[in-house]
């Protein structure tokens, strides 16, 4: 395996951080008081004018929709390798992946769209997508159930002639209450007598269709995530045409692997993006504090700190990097262990630089004044989206113990050689 960079990825790597440097370091505090300032007047989903400055610039520079590989619509997109480095960049700062159209949801929503939607949905839906003027939302996990067993979903999808009639709640539904949220991809149940796998499948909504009502938004220890945040919503006697319905129905668990592979890879990245971060400004503010008449940094526990930050970092993206190149190479069947693993290991690892981070910083580093506290919040949740941590290691035990039950039951097939 190589993970040397090509001069291409090198190429946008290096334009890549001069937009960041440029354009996206010096406003983040310019963003999170356009925030506040919409919140305080009482609608905090409103797009800033900040990011929606930028994203023609991003557009301009070539930085544009580089996540999605082997798409005509998207001829600029990446190969899961190319584009790794640079979502570890854009993970950084929580608003850049929305300024270059590479935020979650929309990149798992696109990436749906384009492998498993007809023609029609893809151009009502996909190009608007892919050229930034409408937002989306990912409609899966549901208030009343244990979501990690994604067979318990309860939201049922019936076929009333040409249409279908979708009823249930859902929630953890991230930037559904986006004013330029225009449609929702939905797992729900199309036959509950069909064998366990079979019995859900994916269907694109309008986000304006009659019967979808937004109940609440949910916050993350405290925060609201505006202006993306999270939303819990009812569904109730929603139609929509039975062509909306994506691969055919049963075919759910077929498509949320699909999806979900990619963007686990981008989740990934981003949580290394922001691991490196944390490394970076727990050693800036060590090295200019002084307490009892040394630097920080001069304490000895710090340097087992600073010492086991890197080496979980490199740890992880040499990983995430592996699961990628295998993604790439042979699929993302084969690389499903590879994928499990790099979830589990990525926000930990994040977890715990921040954490240390937020240490070194007192007070301060659990304020409103550095990015850390919510850059926390934001990884804890990654050890519960896209699938918790217990399910991802419970998948990795599965394969690793079917090795060697496939080991046990060819010696227990092999002849047995006698002595005269």
């Amino acid at each position: 395996m190589h993970f040397d960079y090509s001069p291409k990825v090198q190429d946008l790597q290096a334009r890549l951080q001069t937009f960041m440097d440029a354009h996206i370091y010096p406003n983040e505090a310019r963003f999170m008081e356009e925030v506040a300032a919409n919140r305080a007047r009482g609608n905090p989903w409103r797009p800033t004018e900040l990011v929606e400055r930028l994203k023609p610039l991003a557009r301009a520079a070539g930085l544009w929709n580089l996540f999605l590989p082997n798409s005509p619509r998207a001829p600029e997109g990446l190969s899961n390798l190319e584009y790794a480095p640079l979502c570890e960049i854009m993970g950084r700062v929580s608003f850049a992946p929305e300024v270059f159209n590479c935020s979650a949801p929309d990149t798992g929503n696109m990436e749906t769209l384009e492998r498993y939607a007809s023609e029609a949905l893809k151009d009502r839906w996909l190009a608007p997508l892919l050229r930034g003027e409408i937002r989306s939302a990912f409609l899966m996990t549901e208030p009343e159930v244990a979501s990690s067993d994604a067979t318990n979903i309860q939201c049922r999808i019936e076929r009333e002639g040409d249409e279908l009639l979708i009823n249930g709640r859902k929630w953890w539904s991230s930037g559904a209450g986006d004013p330029r949220c225009a449609v929702f991809i939905l797992m729900g149940k199309t036959d509950p007598q069909a064998p366990r796998h079979a019995q859900q499948s994916m269907v694109v909504v309008p986000a304006d269709a009659p019967g979808v009502q937004i109940e609440r938004a949910l916050t993350v220890f405290g925060y609201d995530d505006a202006p993306h945040g999270h939303m819990e919503l009812r569904l109730e006697n929603v139609r929509v045409p039975a062509s909306h319905i994506l691969l055919g129905a049963g075919r759910g668990f077929e498509i949320a692997q699909g999806r979900l592979g990619p963007g686990r890879i981008h989740h990934c990245m981003r949580s290394i993006g922001a691991a490196e971060r944390a490394l970076e400004l727990m050693c800036q503010r060590l090295t200019r504090r002084v307490a009892f008449g040394k630097p920080l940094a001069a304490q000895s526990v710090w340097h087992e700190r600073i010492a086991e930050s890197r080496c979980l970092i490199e740890q992880a993206r040499l990983l995430t990097l592996k699961a990628a190149y295998m993604m790439d190479t042979v699929g993302n069947k084969v690389a499903k262990a590879e994928i499990a693993m790099i979830k589990v290991v990525a926000p930990n690892v994040a977890c715990q630089v921040l954490d240390w981070a937020i240490q070194a910083h007192g007070g301060a580093g659990v304020s409103q004044d550095f990015v850390l506290a919510q850059s926390y919040a934001n990884q804890r949740t990654l050890r519960l989206a896209d699938g918790p941590d217990e399910v991802h290691r419970m998948a990795i035990a599965k394969l690793e113990l079917a090795r060697y039950q496939v080991l046990a039951a060819a010696e227990l097939d092999a002849p047995v050689t006698r002595g005269c």
